[in-house]
């Protein structure tokens, strides 16, 4: 049943070794990212990393593979990503450090959400307030101030 789930879930859910090589890729991360699970297994996470982000990325994960320990335990990651036609993602995530009791981690779970579009609608609000904020900044400076609604004509 706990397979089931794993591969049925539409949140993608990708499982690495110690070395960042893809074991498990399911059908939400095919669907995520347009990689086939055939493509994906085997894989290094280079795969969904941006080139750019790559040494940050590995930098951080063989800390947390040397060391066993994660600042992101219980709370979810927010990282940039990109599809297998290199359109750019906004992903949450949450990890699961996998161990043998008594033995050295063996890898990393991540359970990945595509939150691109509540990023990007996040960015038109922010820019929407920034703008509104500057209007009421110049209104309240100036003593014939623009209207945002216009007022009725007076005849």
């Amino acid at each position: 049943m706990c397979r089931q789930i794993l591969e049925e879930t539409s949140d993608a859910v990708v499982v690495s070794d110690r070395e960042g090589m893809i074991l498990f890729w399911n059908r939400g991360a095919e669907n995520l990212f347009g990689h086939p699970q055939e493509h994906a297994l085997g894989r290094s996470l280079d795969l969904i990393i941006p080139e750019k982000h790559r040494h940050r990325h590995w930098e951080g994960y063989r800390r947390v593979m040397a060391t066993g320990e994660t600042a992101y335990r219980d709370r979810t990651l927010k990282v940039p990503s990109e599809d297998r036609d290199g359109k750019t993602l906004s992903l949450e995530f949450s990890i699961v450090l996998l161990k043998k009791p008594g033995q050295d981690l063996e890898g990393a779970a991540a359970i990945i959400r595509d939150v691109t579009r509540q990023w990007e609608r996040m960015k038109f609000l922010t820019k929407q307030v920034a703008d509104l904020e500057k209007i009421v900044e110049k209104e309240s400076m100036d003593p014939e101030p623009e209207r945002l609604v216009p007022t009725p004509n007076k005849e």
